[in-house]
This record gives C-alpha cells, structure tokens and sequence, in this order.
C-alpha cells in the first residue's frame, strides 16, 4: 500500500513537473518525421497479466513493426531527437502514466516483451511476483545495452543468451529483497547514472 502510495504521489508530481518538457518533446519528435508521438508496445506484468508500455517513439516506424516489434541492435532507424531521448533515457518520460495507471511501479524489473518470456521460465516465475518498474539494478547495470547489441553480429542472440540471464538475476534480487529502502537508494542512483555518467 505504501508502494502504490509513492508510485501515484511520484508520477502526480514528475508529471505536472516535467509537463513542459514532455510538450517540448512531443513536438520536436512529430516535427523530425510526422510520424507518431509515442511509441506503445505490449509486455508482460505483474502475474503475466499484458499490458501497454508507453515511450516516446525514438526510431523511424516501418510496415513490419507489429509483426516483428524488436529491433535489438539496430541504430539506423533512430532519429535524430530519438538519439538524444535515449541517450538521456527521456524516452521513459511517458510510463509515468503507467505508472500513475497502476500497470508499473517507479522502481521494479524491467517489463519484458512477450516474445522472450519463453527463455527462463521458471526465473520469470518469480520475477512476475512483482510489479514492473520503470527503473531497477539492471536497467542501472546495463544502461548502455545498446552499445552491447551494436557491436553483436548476432544481437537477437546476444540478448537472449548474455544480457537476459543477468537481468533476470537482478530481477531476481529485487523480487526477494525490495524495500523502501532499496527502492529509494535505486532511484537516487538511477538519477546519478542519467545525469552524471
């Protein structure tokens, strides 16, 4: 209860605060191309449940996207304006209203898209214990992810066979030992990481 107390106090607040940014930004992205605002994709919550994650559209949008929605690796189709939403993780902006929604919390695993929940099973069991979050240990471990998948000549593999077993640790670790405590110490040095490295 003290959780979704902080999560709607949390995202009331960052939304009426960052409201003139997130106007600034909705333009400029819709100036780049004219294409969409916000880019919205399925994944997978709390107890499996589905849900529609909300994120600033960073790349440029293709007629395969809903049959193939991952992209793993791949920078030429990331805008101009998107290179920089990513880069300052900006492009999250908008879960906040996922948040405020109750399908996330401010700090939690990462939700994953249904595509990969078959790899891992029995560890995604436990990690759905819990409510996805905006930011965790492992979005703060592999903050540069991109960079990572960049240079795989198989980034698809990559993900699934390097980068997923670690989260799904961090994952892990948060389901057994989350407090409000650790949640306040991991959004502290999400901020750090963002502005500062």
């Amino acid at each position: 209860m003290i959780k979704r107390i902080s999560d709607i106090f949390i995202s009331i607040i960052g939304l009426i605060l960052f409201s003139p940014l997130l106007i600034i930004l909705s333009v400029f992205i819709y100036l780049e191309d004219h294409g969409n605002v916000f880019f919205v994709q399925s994944r997978v919550g709390l107890h499996g449940k589905l849900f529609k994650l909300i994120k600033f559209r960073t790349m440029t949008p293709t007629l395969n996207e809903k049959k193939n929605p991952i992209d793993l690796g791949i920078r030429s189709r990331v805008t101009h304006v998107g290179l920089i939403l990513r880069k300052t993780k900006l492009d999250e902006l908008p879960q906040l209203f996922n948040v405020l929604k109750g399908e996330m919390s401010i700090v939690g695993p990462r939700p994953e898209v249904p595509q990969f929940m078959e790899y891992y099973p029995e560890k995604w069991a436990s990690v759905l214990r819990v409510k996805p979050g905006i930011t965790d240990y492992a979005s703060i471990e592999f903050r540069n992810e991109e960079e990572i998948l960049i240079k795989s000549p198989n980034p698809q593999r990559t993900y699934i066979e390097e980068i997923l077993p670690q989260k799904l640790h961090f994952y892990e670790k948060y389901q057994k030992e989350h407090n409000c405590i650790s949640d306040f110490k991991i959004i502290l040095k999400t901020l750090y990481v963002t502005i500062f490295k």
